[in-house]
């Protein structure tokens, strides 16, 4: 990984003493220092065909054979956006790399890599940081992309910053302003199963396991973005906060109404037995939890879906998303009201 030149806060190497745990000595990032942990992440992240330039230098050199790269960003903070004592740091790395790899194939574009800025307390376990790297190795291994480059400084909360890019291959991007009248609504992935497991972590619930599993980790369906951009979809976006607030920003960029039909929703048998546990509205988690990182999209009538791949409403003139017979809060995962 390559660091800046200016000035920051550095991890010091005159940490703490080591701590003790199970009756062994567990050596933190303060131990090691900044460059010590850079070397550690970068000798655990090996480096795919896209990058041309890996960690090492004072910048990365990522491939961009259409000529165009498709860039979005994220940030994550501990007690935010994932808490260490719910999620392993393997689950932290997947997460964090999901999330933005899934913008990007939500344009319709291949992921080529990531570079990671990333604010370490002093005291956080060297295996801990080797599970995140390794998370973040991973995730990205899913899709041929890989950590280029990044960052690291000293901080008291573990913060994770991530930079994804992504090439076209050709490809028209698929932006949220295309939909159109006639056009059918579809989503493909999961959704609910992540705001059914943090629902379940806040109850002090440790099951169902999978919709737990579902919050700490996502499984953003990659390949359907760049196949819904080659079948002609008409407007598309990753569904990370909630699929009506979503779905909303698509109505409100291409001028229209989205309508969904409730009835073409499944509820899995867990996110059932979660509501029953909780006393909740399994639809409410279906349209209004995020961070499934399924995909939504618009496409002409007349298209012809391929599995993996759920009709679910149609477009018709007007504003905002409706909801056939349902009356349900449409919002979704505000980041300055939650």
């Amino acid at each position: 990984m390559h660091h800046n030149d200016l000035p920051g806060d550095w991890i010091s190497a005159e940490g703490p003493p080591y701590p003790v745990m199970n009756g062994r000595c567990v050596i933190t990032v303060g131990d090691l220092g900044e460059f010590g942990v850079v070397a550690r992440i970068a000798g655990r992240l090996p480096q795919g065909r896209t990058v041309l330039l890996g960690p090492g230098d004072d910048a990365a050199v990522v491939g961009a054979p259409d000529g165009r790269v498709v860039v979005t960003t994220d940030l994550l903070i501990e007690g935010r956006h994932f808490r260490r004592d719910w999620s392993s740091g393997y689950d932290i790395g997947r997460k964090a790399a999901a999330q933005n790899l899934s913008d990007v194939v939500a344009m319709g574009a291949d992921p080529t890599g990531l570079v990671v800025g990333l604010g370490l307390p002093a005291d956080a376990a060297v295996g801990w940081l080797d599970d995140l790297t390794d998370g973040f190795r991973d995730e990205c291994d899913l899709v041929g992309a890989s950590v280029a480059g990044g960052d690291v400084t000293r901080c008291d909360l573990v913060v994770v910053a991530v930079t994804a890019l992504g090439d076209l291959g050709g490809r028209t991007p698929v932006t949220r302003s295309g939909a159109r009248p006639g056009d059918v609504v579809a989503f493909a992935g999961r959704l609910g199963h992540a705001a059914a497991g943090l629902a379940l972590l806040r109850a002090g619930l440790a099951g169902p396991v999978e919709l737990i599993d579902a919050h700490r980790r996502p499984l953003p369906p990659y390949a359907r973005g760049p196949e819904a951009a080659a079948l002609g979809a008409t407007a598309m976006l990753d569904v990370s906060d909630g699929l009506l607030q979503d779905l909303g920003h698509v109505a409100a960029a291409a001028g229209v109404s989205l309508v969904l039909d409730p009835e073409a929703f499944t509820v899995p048998p867990a996110m059932r037995e979660a509501a029953l546990l909780l006393g909740a509205d399994p639809m409410e988690w279906v349209f209004s939890g995020g961070e499934d990182h399924a995909l939504a999209a618009t496409f002409p009538a007349h298209v012809r879906l391929p599995e993996g791949w759920n009709v679910v409403g149609h477009v018709i003139e007007g504003e905002g998303v409706q909801v056939k017979g349902l009356s349900l809060d449409r919002g979704g995962w505000d980041h300055f009201r939650e």
